[in-house]
């Protein structure tokens, strides 16, 4: 049974290349029926919608018009990328704001039919520098499990590469959800992405339990993440400079610049 619910596991991170890197860090998340967020954000003394608290969920965190609702947003972004958004359930996996601050290096959105099959993933990717890109993903006919596969658009990483490719695999989010993610260039993995996750209910016990054991998520997320920039750093791997001012357009803007480059040697 697929419900709104917190869910409280592991990510993991491993790079291959150019040096071996791997961590594993705890952490939660909250899974919402986006159709329920004003009513589950009322569920706890301790949660809010679109007002601070503890925890909150704040409509100008997430794509599109914050004026309008949330399944309308997505429904005119899909259309922008060529997607029919489907009738069905959708719920967003995504961090809430906590203590008024939130950054969500991904949030995904599972997009349900009416017979309750899995039909599109959005993973709505933001990186440290302000910048986000929201790819639509949808499964590979000739896969049992749902994976989709996208060009990387966005710079995220300093240490990694724009022109790289993304494999998604995941798992319908019900007593335990799985989102798998990697990269490769020419056809070598160069680093993959895995959270594990199970669920716990959503109502104000559990709320509290989670809130006290994470008392600043996202803040915590904020702080992984330039730690373990300033470990690679700290081991020579080298940065790869941003084309952008927030990476939005960076693999376009490379293509650019490479073009160039082969241009101006064939001058020679």
């Amino acid at each position: 049974m697929i419900d709104s619910g917190l869910f409280v596991g592991t990510l993991r991170h491993r790079r291959f290349t150019p040096v071996a890197h791997a961590f594993t860090y705890p952490l939660f998340m909250a899974l919402l029926d986006i159709d329920r967020v004003p009513e589950l954000m009322r569920l706890s003394r301790l949660t809010s919608y679109n007002r601070w608290n503890w925890a909150s969920f704040d409509d100008r965190d997430h794509l599109g018009d914050p004026a309008l609702p949330l399944r309308e947003r997505l429904a005119v972004d899909a259309t922008r990328h060529g997607i029919e958004l489907p009738a069905g359930r959708i719920f967003l996996l995504t961090h809430l704001r906590y203590l008024g601050y939130c950054f969500n290096p991904v949030s995904f959105f599972y997009c349900f039919d009416r017979t309750d099959r899995l039909h599109v993933v959005l993973a709505e990717v933001r990186n440290t520098f302000g910048g986000s890109h929201r790819y639509w993903l949808r499964p590979d006919p000739a896969s049992r499990t749902f994976r989709a596969g996208a060009a990387k658009l966005l710079y995220v990483s300093p240490f990694m590469p724009i022109d790289l490719e993304y494999t998604f695999a995941f798992t319908p989010p019900a007593g335990r959800l799985v989102a798998h993610m990697e990269t490769s260039q020419a056809g070598s993995i160069g680093f993959d992405a895995t959270l594990s996750l199970e669920r716990r209910p959503w109502n104000a016990a559990e709320i509290r339990r989670v809130l006290v054991r994470y008392p600043a998520m996202t803040a915590t997320v904020m702080a992984g993440i330039h730690w373990q920039a300033l470990r690679l750093w700290s081991r020579g791997v080298p940065v790869v400079r941003r084309l952008t001012g927030d990476g939005v357009g960076e693999r376009a803007a490379y293509g650019a610049e490479t073009a160039g480059r082969t241009d101006s040697a064939m001058e020679r």
